[in-house]
């Protein structure tokens, strides 16, 4: 009989080697590969020694019906998820221990529960946990269907044939997939394998039988989908939900959508009877911030189609080291490095020798080149220590050379200032100006010119052109 080979594959980024070591030689992680049996010859996926048919080819052009979506009720959930769910899509929702997850997904499921058969499969809890949250949440009287099953023979037994006196599942919320595991598979749940098997089994029914699937995903420390990376591949939407267990508030962002817009954000609030939506996530972060305080600045960005304003805060401290601090949290170290040698080899600000200390408030993580000038205006502020005044906001993006560059949808980001009181705003120049806005616009060339502005005071000197429009 011929001996079953097998391979170390890594838990962290799915990859195979034929031999252990130490060190994953893909990714770098340390002590994560794990060895797996190679599946069977003539197993299940792998064609099984089936013949294939001819394919049939359709032109291009044609009518496609427009896409029928399932709206949960819950606006911030459905405007990640692109207007609603489609019927036939599976969607990966990862995040932190502990971060709502299930707790999301359990309110989502009751308001689906109102309009659409609702099946909620549980491999960490029991069914008893379940319906204390639900108590707590407050949705105890929904008609949801619970079940706690591991296995995913009984799952896609259960999901391919109905009963004949129950509905069939129009959505169906797995949560985790790291729980679960294949019969067929010599290797323990969680691992990618199972992982890989376990997804592919479900999301084949989901498409077969046109019910949405709803995946939960573990993250790793790095802040990863846990895992190997075609599980990402294999879904039509990952959602991330992020934010510090430390706030009240949660990020649910997209990633990756078939059917709707990348990188848009819903913004919860949790509190004692779960997850809140809020309508005006601006007008939040923004609650607590102090007047007249050094190193504070507001950046008005723009989250996938979303307007947002949020504070941005840098703090400069003499140092006690050898070697200056830089702490952030929020933003991209590299970045912050970057801006704080444009402010010295471009402005003349003496940084190199000092702690540097940023935080954008609230919880939420920037990620576009649009929030440099805000950073730097923070930290100019913290350097100088004049406190910029509290009705501005500031956008653009800082290049190597000092420039200041233009920077997506500016009317957009204007009218969200606008619309929450703000009457100035420092921002790129542009060709022909800034219309439709009454504020008070700075328009900057050079980073020096920002330096200068927030030295006179938040004057408009030579270097600023100071432009109002009706």
């Amino acid at each position: 009989m011929a001996r079953a080979s097998s391979s170390f594959v890594c838990q962290e980024c799915g990859a195979s080697q034929p031999k252990w070591t130490g060190r994953c030689e893909a990714c770098g992680a340390w002590n994560t590969l794990l060895e797996e049996a190679a599946p069977a010859a003539g197993a299940a996926g792998e064609g099984g020694g089936r013949r294939g048919r001819r394919l049939h080819f359709v032109p291009l052009s044609g009518e496609t019906p427009p896409l029928a979506r399932l709206a949960s009720g819950i606006g911030e959930f459905d405007r990640v998820a692109g207007g609603g769910l489609v019927p036939g899509s599976a969607l990966l929702i990862t995040g932190d221990p502990g971060i709502g997850k299930s707790t999301l997904l359990l309110q989502v499921a009751a308001c689906l529960a109102a309009s659409a058969s609702c099946l909620y499969i549980s491999g960490e809890e029991a069914i008893d946990q379940l319906r204390l949250r639900a108590e707590r949440l407050g949705i105890l009287a929904a008609p949801l269907r619970l079940a706690a099953a591991t296995a995913v023979a009984d799952i896609a037994a259960s999901l391919e044939r109905s009963p004949p006196d129950e509905t069939p599942p129009d959505v169906v919320i797995v949560d985790s997939v790291q729980t679960l595991h294949v019969d067929g598979l010599d290797s323990a749940p969680g691992t990618v394998s199972q992982v890989r098997a376990a997804a592919q089994t479900l999301i084949r029914i989901a498409k077969r039988r046109g019910f949405v699937l709803l995946l939960v995903g573990h993250v790793t420390k790095e802040g990863l989908t846990a895992g190997p990376k075609v599980l990402e591949h294999m879904v039509d939407a990952l959602l991330s939900f992020e934010g510090d267990r430390g706030h009240q508030f949660r990020i649910l962002r997209a990633a990756k959508n078939r059917f709707g817009a990348t990188d848009e954000i819903g913004v919860f609030e949790m509190t004692d009877t779960g997850l809140q939506q809020v309508a005006n996530p601006s007008a939040l972060f923004l609650a607590d911030r102090g007047e007249h305080t050094t190193g504070s600045c507001v950046f008005a960005g723009i989250e996938g189609t979303r307007p947002l304003l949020v504070e941005i805060q840098a703090l400069i401290a003499t140092t006690q080291l050898g070697t200056p601090r830089r702490a952030v949290i929020g933003w991209d170290t590299g970045r912050l490095a970057m801006i704080l040698a444009v402010l010295e080899a471009r402005a003349g600000l003496t940084l190199a020798a000092l702690d540097v200390f940023l935080n954008v408030a609230g919880g939420l993580k920037i990620g576009e080149p649009a929030a440099d000038l805000a950073v730097a205006a923070a930290l100019t502020s913290a350097s100088l220590q004049r406190a910029l005044p509290a009705d501005m906001v500031v956008f653009g993006e800082v290049g190597l050379g000092g420039e200041v560059r233009a920077v997506a949808r500016p009317e957009a980001r204007l009218k969200e200032a606008a619309k929450l009181g703000f009457g100035r705003a420092v921002l790129p120049a542009r060709k022909g100006g800034t219309q439709g806005t009454a504020m008070i616009v700075h328009e900057l060339t050079h980073i020096s010119e920002l330096v200068a502005f927030v030295r006179n005071g938040a004057r408009p000197g030579k270097t600023v052109r100071s432009l109002g429009h009706a």
